[in-house]
């Protein structure tokens, strides 16, 4: 007789908890209780767009956390993941019939806010909505460091690569507007996503500086004026264009960890970024990862033996084979209520939550007519 594959409840309680870990880097970086409006223009932050209040064809408008619970109870949301440098809308001009309930005292618009088809619930570059009803092909969207639209993996123009979480993409269009990009792109993307890469001359790596005129037989420049250009620091984006290796300006770029610090921080460069709107790229705090890592910091449980572990060695084979069947059918009817909220576009609120367990315990009762497990 081959022996049956079991899965024990340990598994199935760490399978769980990764989930909530997943949740817990995009929201416990915000706060669910009070709107984020006094905060300002905040760095990054869960947000939501509601098409009961704000419609296709009216003017588009972002929620926090926290609004999204207690002033759009049963409204349609569109969930946004998170955008960096915006000022909760809730309540504010664009909700004609609506008042924040949390923090109704705001100015009418906020000037500062970018927003995207992304608040209409459309995405990528075939601007569908997500999940797609019509859409048969399982494909991942991922989303673009720069203009933060998610793009379906196919739509990307390249070779997605492997641990993609960990890296950052930028979208084929962010990455035409800011041209300089595919200079560091050259040198400093992930290897094997890009659609095509050549040099179109050797280059010695260990020295990227240019040389100076006076080794190249021209006049040599006066020294005041080269005492003021060691004074600036010099431009990194300069000596990647001096060696010249290239790449074809196509299709998505990925970045690996760190890239960001590999950029140029002179004050050309710093100017550049500014007038694109992109000196977020020098920040590496600005990203989603380093987002989703305070989240996980801010869950986490306090170190040592979870009770709940320690009971469940104390049980024999039998008694953890009848908790597993149990605990997997509370998992089924549990999943098979959040998705009438996920197909009806809804937020699942804590009494919405705290109703599904009361329902749970008087079915229990029911069914057990009083039992209880022994131990």
């Amino acid at each position: 007789m081959s022996e049956e594959q079991t899965v024990s409840l340990v598994d199935v309680l760490e399978e769980d908890e990764e989930l909530e870990e997943e949740a817990s880097a995009v929201l416990a970086g915000s706060d669910s209780d009070h709107c984020s409006y006094p905060q300002g223009y905040v760095k990054r932050q869960a947000l939501y767009a509601c098409s009961t209040c704000t419609p296709k064809g009216g003017e588009a408008a972002g929620v926090c956390l926290a609004c999204s619970y207690k002033c759009h109870e049963g409204h349609d949301l569109f969930e946004l993941y998170t955008k960096r440098n915006f000022r909760c809308d809730c309540g504010n001009r664009k909700f004609t019939d609506l008042q924040c309930k949390l923090h109704p005292e705001k100015e009418e618009v906020n000037s500062l806010n970018e927003y995207s088809q992304n608040f209409f619930g459309v995405y990528c570059t075939c601007s569908r909505p997500y999940p797609d009803p019509d859409d048969q092909v399982q494909d991942e969207m991922i989303q673009c460091v720069a203009c933060e639209d998610w793009l379906h993996g196919r739509h990307l123009g390249c070779v997605v690569p492997d641990c993609v979480e960990l890296q950052e993409m930028t979208c084929e269009s962010c990455m035409n507007k800011n041209p300089f990009l595919w200079t560091y792109a050259a040198h400093l993307s992930v290897a094997g996503a890009a659609v095509q890469v050549k040099e179109e001359r050797e280059a010695d790596e260990s020295n990227t500086n240019l040389p100076h005129k006076e080794e190249q037989g021209e006049e040599a420049e006066p020294s005041c004026k080269r005492s003021r250009e060691e004074a600036e620091p010099s431009c990194r984006l300069k000596e990647l264009q001096a060696i010249g290796q290239q790449r074809v300006q196509s299709g998505a770029v990925f970045w690996p960890s760190g890239w960001r610090s590999k950029l140029c921080f002179c004050t050309t460069c710093k100017e550049r970024l500014a007038a694109a709107g992109s000196s977020f790229l020098l920040d590496e705090s600005d990203t989603v990862l380093t987002y989703e890592n305070k989240g996980k910091s801010s869950d986490k449980r306090a170190p040592g033996r979870d009770p709940l572990m320690s009971a469940l060695d104390q049980l024999n084979h039998v008694q953890q084979l009848e908790i597993i069947h149990g605990y997997n059918d509370m998992k089924t009817e549990l999943k098979d209520f959040l998705q009438r909220f996920a197909e009806d576009g809804k937020v699942v609120t804590p009494d919405d939550i705290r109703l599904f367990f009361e329902q749970q315990s008087r079915k229990r009762r029911r069914d057990d007519a009083g039992g209880f497990f022994p131990t």
